[in-house]
């Protein structure tokens, strides 16, 4: 078997807090404040959306890997404040292994912590394993940022360990990556319905 996706879909995931839709060109504006004011947001990010000309690049390079069918980019709105909060996305899309990862999260610092991350994974994770048919999601990141590894196990997520010099950052040095995932038996079994609890 493989995934039932299809990178020409328009897929719109949403609940009573908060919509994804599919990152498009034009969300350039609405991101553009969180990529002037918050650079810090990509301090542990291989690539860096700081700065308008960074940002459009970021953007311009997340829709040509979704015209690969490799990667599947969200723009994140919050329906509580009527504001953009960030991006997240589908990438590494395996068919062939009924697998893909889940990455590429950011949002503005207004909207970390408030449990709109938690609506995200709750929304994405269900659309992976439910209608994707997914066997198995993946997590990475860099091993010294731990509000991002603190906020994926609280999601559920299990550490498979830990990857060492895995990749160049931006300032020359190599991060140590760490590797979490959620298989399709722990989202039905357990996950779905703690990480449900967690948003009521």
């Amino acid at each position: 078997m493989a995934l039932n996706f299809n990178k020409e879909a328009a897929y719109t995931l949403e609940d009573n807090s908060v919509l994804l839709r599919p990152l498009q060109i034009t969300d350039l504006s609405n991101l553009l404040a969180i990529s002037l004011n918050e650079p810090e947001t990509w301090d542990y990010s291989s690539k860096t959306a700081a700065g308008e000309d960074a940002l459009k690049l970021y953007i311009e390079e997340a829709l040509a890997a979704r015209t690969a069918g490799t990667e599947y980019p969200f723009t994140v709105y919050d329906k509580s404040t009527g504001a953009y909060a960030g991006s997240t996305r589908f990438y590494d899309i395996q068919p062939q292994n009924e697998a893909l990862q889940l990455g590429y999260t950011w949002y503005g610092k207004d909207f970390r912590g408030t449990g709109l991350n938690k609506h995200c994974k709750f929304l994405l994770l269900q659309f992976a394993f439910e209608t994707l048919g997914a066997e198995r999601v993946e997590f990475r990141a860099d091993n010294r940022n731990q509000r991002s590894i603190a906020a994926m196990k609280s999601i559920g997520c299990t550490v498979e360990g830990v990857i060492r010099s895995h990749m160049p950052l931006r300032d020359g040095t190599r991060r140590d990556s760490i590797i979490l995932s959620i298989l399709k038996d722990e989202w039905y079994h357990t996950v779905k319905e703690n990480l449900k609890a967690k948003l009521r």
